[in-house]
């Protein structure tokens, strides 16, 4: 039997599996992602932990397919890291390094194309080859997979559905320092940011008032469901954004279903449900035929979706 290994590279932690080559974890754990002096231990610190475990199986190199690492930032396709803030990485190739201390093939991606391949294995895309994956969370991540590889673009940029822009006249900036991106109105703080310029405004009655200075977007869809008719709004706007930039996507990839995961998506078939609502009311016909999916792989989809790169390559 071959095994495999699924690194998911997190600012506090770094997340491992140990994996079957056919998609069964065997056994998941955590190490600490040491950031200090541009996050230089990192490497070595996988690198270790993989050895222990290959020891520990009692597994040969001839065992194991291989490494997959999904990076916070940008990864062109032969593993190079163009930048990743949280770690305090500069440009390097991930594939390499990773491949001189571990001796194993390495393959890096960004970490949305991880859970996005994760997703297609083994969670809401299982089954299919072609799928655009968006995570709902403090930011808004994606990925897109065709024909079951990962488009990572030339500059590791792929997939980047968080910025597409779906407000050229927003005067607010988005973290990346643009205007209007999807991520200022699909993401856990961009309804809330909405949700708060609405309250301020005081042109509207809702339940959310009491809570105005400690919202959360689980405040928001919860008073959604209830009934509260701010909060419905909101959600409906933060939809039809996420559905006006997935018409985009469509356009250009038409894929068989879109994935929603991340912490946002937590708040169910509400979201799923607004966003076709918006979707297939402003789309041409054959645009209309892919179907949206919640995630079900969770926080472990990066590392099934790392694994499965080793699987693939």
């Amino acid at each position: 039997m071959k095994y495999c290994f699924g690194i998911d590279i997190g600012g506090t932690t770094i997340k491992m599996g140990f994996f079957t080559a056919e998609g069964e974890v065997i056994e998941k754990w955590e190490i600490p992602t040491r950031r200090e002096n541009g996050g230089e231990k990192v490497p070595q610190d996988i690198a270790d932990a993989i050895a222990a475990k290959c020891t520990e199986k009692n597994l040969k190199k001839e065992d194991v397919t291989g490494v997959g690492i999904g990076v916070p930032g940008p990864v062109t396709g032969d593993g190079t890291v163009m930048k990743c803030a949280n770690l305090g990485w500069g440009e390097f190739n991930v594939n390499k390094k990773m491949s001189e201390l571990t001796g194993l093939k390495c393959f890096a991606l960004n970490d949305a194309n991880a859970a996005a391949l994760g997703e297609l294995w083994r969670g809401g895309g299982k089954g299919l080859k072609n799928i655009v994956f968006i995570t709902l969370g403090t930011g808004v991540g994606g990925g897109i997979v065709i024909d079951g590889k990962i488009i990572s673009g030339i500059h590791g940029g792929g997939g980047e559905i968080g910025h597409i822009v779906v407000n050229p006249d927003e005067e607010d900036i988005c973290g990346c320092g643009g205007h209007g991106h999807l991520e200022q109105y699909a993401s856990a703080t961009g309804i809330v940011r909405m949700a708060k310029k609405m309250l301020k405004s005081g042109s509207t009655d809702s339940s959310l008032k009491e809570k105005e200075n400690d919202l959360t977007c689980k405040d928001i869809f919860d008073a959604a469901k209830n009934g509260d008719q701010t909060a419905l709004e909101l959600v409906d706007k933060m939809c039809f954004y996420l559905a006006f930039a997935l018409s985009g996507v469509a356009a250009t990839c038409d894929p068989e279903a879109y994935v929603i995961g991340g912490g946002v998506s937590k708040a169910g078939s509400i979201i799923t449900d607004t966003v076709k609502k918006h979707f297939y009311s402003n789309n041409m016909n054959v645009l209309t035929k892919s179907e949206f999916k919640l995630a079900e792989l969770g926080n472990d989809a990066g590392i099934y979706g790392a694994a499965y790169m080793t699987t693939i390559n």
